[in-house]
């Protein structure tokens, strides 16, 4: 097993939100983002603040745990110790919340594979 190292954040206190560590690759969340905004009318490129980022992983940090949370309580009711899809599935449904994921999670439980895969249409804004 890994050990934590101590510019992970874990150990030391003093790292900024700015330059510290974080859960979550910002450049992959930079890149997410830039695809996400469209193309700007004078085509020029789409700028993004250094800050944005940082308050999309921590929103991303959030999201996850409170899905888990939701997923873990259905295992618990399931009389088991492991998280399955099922459970997530389970918990997206039971939670309004979540209802936009409702159709991922559907076509993956579904056997269709196409919404784990992460294929996203343009056309229509949803994931197939």
């Amino acid at each position: 097993m890994r050990q934590a190292r101590p510019y992970s954040g874990i150990f030391c206190g003093g790292v900024s939100a700015r330059t510290g560590p974080h859960a979550l690759p910002l450049a992959r969340i930079k890149k997410i983002m830039k695809r996400s905004a469209g193309e700007t009318a004078d085509g020029g490129a789409r700028m993004i603040s250094g800050e944005a980022p940082v308050v999309f992983s921590k929103a991303c940090e959030l999201f996850i745990a409170e899905l888990t949370r939701r997923a873990w309580a259905a295992t618990l009711e399931g009389k088991r110790r492991t998280v399955h899809k099922e459970d997530v599935a389970t918990a997206v449904q039971n939670t309004d919340l979540f209802d936009f994921l409702v159709d991922v999670v559907m076509a993956d439980a579904g056997g269709g594979g196409h919404a784990a895969a992460g294929q996203y249409d343009e056309d229509d804004g949803a994931l197939e």
